[in-house]
């Protein structure tokens, strides 16, 4: 299943994934907390093990076809129970359902990313499978080896 991937150090603290999370739903479901040497945007993480579906005492919660973890708001009854089972705490309840990043459902019908990740300037969002970053880090990560070492061989 395929994620929104954060590095945090690309973020600089823009908060254009903010801003364009609230135009797409009407509030951000994003959020970019910043200190003192960084900053890192943190949404719903989809987790592939997720403990707010097994909490949902009601079924409210479910996956869609690409595995987003979405909500239903008909069956949600607002316990606030997938909130004390999230680690990241991010559920948040808004009236009396709970809601939640569902990974612009919308634009991903149409082959489109999810606009956090379409309007990050740097590219700290990603919308990829996990093996793919995780590759691109390994190949960074060499090439950046290779460039020190480069700079650190004696003239020829």
């Amino acid at each position: 299943m395929s994620g929104i991937l954060i590095d945090p150090g690309r973020c600089i603290a823009c908060r254009a994934c903010e801003v364009a999370c609230e135009r797409e739903h009407g509030r951000s479901f994003i959020t970019v907390f910043e200190f003192e040497s960084s900053a890192v945007p943190l949404n719903c993480r989809h987790c592939e093990k997720a403990p707010c579906i097994d909490a949902c005492p009601t079924g409210a919660l479910f996956r869609d076809k690409d595995g987003a973890v979405m909500v239903d708001v008909k069956k949600c009854i607002g316990c606030d129970m997938c909130l004390l089972a999230c680690p990241f705490g991010i559920p948040e309840i808004a009236g009396k359902v709970m809601v939640k990043c569902d990974l612009c459902p919308e634009r991903r019908a149409e082959g489109k990313l999810p606009l956090c990740v379409q309007t990050c300037p740097t590219g700290a969002l990603s919308y990829v499978e996990p093996n793919e970053f995780s590759a691109g880090r390994r190949k960074a990560y060499a090439e950046r080896l290779a460039l020190r070492r480069a700079e650190n061989a004696p003239g020829l």
